[in-house]
């Protein structure tokens, strides 16, 4: 097991308590004393846009990226890149880390949703909408929308 490794697992630990400023001085000491571990730099990332300081989180979540995750922290690296991106007003940059993050994790849906609202602010508001619409016709079981899935695909496809 890497040496970092426990000391990161109970230093966000401490961030659920709420603790999210301590906790941010610890992982930036942390990093510090073991520079250019992924993991690292995008627990820094997530803290920082829990603190709402995107502009310092997005060099750590271009980091993390670059040095290569696991993929269940690729995943949510990816799609934290992508809405900074977005929070920050480049939204070019924030739809190409998206639809990569679509590209490499079909499955994870929440990409769709983090797309469709850069497309929203790119003003294609028919490719947002027929994002959103397919989203809630794969995965909504509310039974008023599942008797109309054919109806939701059919309009969306139609924008």
């Amino acid at each position: 097991m890497s040496v970092w490794k426990e000391p990161l697992a109970a230093i966000t630990g401490a961030r659920h308590g709420g603790q999210v400023v301590q906790v941010l001085r610890q992982l930036k000491e942390l990093d510090a004393k073991f520079p250019n571990v992924a993991e690292i730099n995008y627990q820094l990332a997530w803290t920082c846009d829990v603190l709402g300081r995107e502009t310092e989180a997005l060099p750590y979540y271009e980091k993390a990226v670059a040095l290569g995750l696991p993929a269940n922290e690729l995943a949510g690296a990816l799609l934290g890149l992508g809405s900074t991106l977005r929070n920050l007003g480049q939204l070019e940059r924030s739809a190409e880390v998206l639809r990569s993050g679509q590209a490499q994790f079909p499955d994870n849906r929440e990409f769709d949703v983090f797309l469709a609202l850069t497309l929203h602010n790119l003003g294609q508001h028919a490719e947002a909408t027929k994002l959103l619409l397919t989203v809630i016709a794969d995965t909504s079981e509310d039974p008023g929308l599942t008797a109309y899935q054919r109806a939701i695909r059919f309009y969306a496809g139609k924008l």
